[in-house]
């Protein structure tokens, strides 16, 4: 078994594509969460809802973990035994054509059934007394530990270790085909997500035509992927997913980690909690939110942007007149491809921010001025129509007016339902005026 590579621990380059693949597995920063969980009752549980989705992302990790690495070690094994055999037919020639003696070959070693200990240790025989004329032998050694670091990762990992290792399987046909659609149900999933993310924001925002511009987005995205499909493909996908999504990804996380428990307020977030779940959340998440998390995400950001200054951004990349991959920087378009992208990627946020600040974007309040207060939603006054019944509720004294909340709102639980979901009108049963929390923006 190949020990454990400890000191890659101290490497930021490998938490930050940890934490990248806890952002894509769980869908954080991309808002594709934010954009389901708008259409959730006020009442739902998502204190369970968010608890069931770690547990079912960190089962579902460890589970692939098993399959990689048993993947990727079959695959190894399968390399360091034709290794092997190749490199006991050289030492046979040799050993015909006299360049080598007999007596160098342990007395227990049987070429007919030679394993890897016995070559191992060959090997080093050979290596020892012919040190001097070694390396024009042409001999290797074999380890399982180089076969492993030779494996590739990204989409090498699915396209190649992965369908290479399947030829060797029994019924290789079938697992291939398995394989594959698991890859493309894998895709969809993740695109739904994630243009969820991007649609339900702008449809809300600016009330598009959502059919339209789903459509829209996704023949853009077809467009856009037609670079990666190229003969070079594959070092735009390497320059997309390090440096498009990485640290843009942390940054974003950051910034809507500090809204929520700064500006915002964890107590407030917390006693909304308390009102929408029935129960009062751990006093652990009060810390985590405000203090934990923002640090290390900050030094995991920090660490990432002093390695990037420190190492020049680089690639893979196969040469093919010394047959032999190797790491070569980026040139400056490519750099410049890069730093574009990473701006783009958080420039909406800083800008947006400003806009609202100076009162240049509006919100969409001069329509409709939609407020959310205990699961419902209530037009503005300002804006109804002087025939509108809600006008007329409104413009009532308290005492005259009937309530649009009851007076004691019970938790009822994420399977109970609320009367007023019971009833036929589906406004809710004190008219047009109040909206249920469960519809969704975009239909207002």
């Amino acid at each position: 078994m190949a020990p454990p590579q400890l000191d890659k621990m101290l490497d930021p380059q490998v938490w930050r594509e940890a934490a990248t693949q806890v952002f894509f597995a769980l869908g954080l920063g991309f808002g594709g969460v934010i954009a389901f969980s708008s259409y959730n009752k006020q009442d739902n549980n998502c204190h369970f809802d968010a608890a069931l989705v770690s547990f079912i992302n960190f089962f579902t990790s460890v589970l692939a973990t098993l399959v990689v690495f048993a993947v990727l070690g079959f695959k190894a094994n399968i390399m360091n035994e034709k290794c092997v055999v190749e490199n006991a037919e050289k030492i046979l020639g040799y050993l015909n054509s006299n360049v080598l003696s007999r007596a160098l070959i342990p007395p227990h070693v049987n070429f007919s059934h030679l394993t890897t200990k016995d070559y191992s240790e060959m090997y080093k025989v050979i290596r020892t007394v012919k040190e001097d004329h070694f390396s024009a032998l042409g001999l290797d050694p074999c380890l399982l530990e180089d076969e492993l670091d030779k494996s590739v990762q990204g989409t090498g990992l699915a396209f190649i270790a992965f369908t290479e290792a399947m030829t060797h399987f029994p019924a290789s046909p079938f697992w291939s085909v398995m394989f594959f659609l698991m890859l493309i149900n894998l895709g969809l999933g993740s695109m739904i997500g994630t243009m969820a993310g991007i649609t339900t924001p702008i449809i809300d925002t600016f009330k598009v035509p959502k059919e339209m511009f789903t459509v829209g987005c996704c023949v853009f995205a077809f467009f856009v992927g037609l670079l990666f499909v190229q003969r070079s493909g594959n070092y735009f996908v390497t320059m997309f997913d390090d440096y498009s999504a990485t640290l843009p990804l942390t940054v974003i996380v950051i910034l809507e980690n500090v809204a929520v428990a700064w500006i915002y307020g964890t107590k407030k977030f917390m006693q909304e909690l308390t009102e929408m779940l029935g129960f009062r959340p751990y006093r652990f998440y009060f810390y985590m939110w405000k203090f934990v998390s923002p640090l290390c995400m900050a030094v995991l950001t920090t660490a990432s942007i002093i390695q990037l200054g420190v190492t020049p951004p680089g690639y893979s990349a196969w040469i093919k007149e010394e047959a032999a991959e190797r790491y070569l920087y980026f040139p400056n378009w490519a750099m410049a491809l890069l730093i574009a992208l990473i701006v783009v990627a958080t420039l909406p946020i800083p800008v947006v921010f400003v806009l609202r600040h100076f009162h240049l974007l509006s919100d969409g309040s001069n329509t409709l001025s939609v407020s959310y207060k205990k699961g419902r939603m209530m037009k503005d006054i300002s804006n109804l129509e002087e025939n509108d019944e809600t006008r007329f509720i409104l413009s009532k004294v308290p005492s005259e007016a009937p309530s649009p909340m009851p007076t004691h709102r019970s938790y009822l639980g994420p399977g109970s339902t609320s009367p007023l979901e019971s009833s036929g009108n589906p406004n809710g049963r004190y008219g047009s005026g109040y909206l249920l929390a469960g519809t969704p923006e975009s239909e207002l």
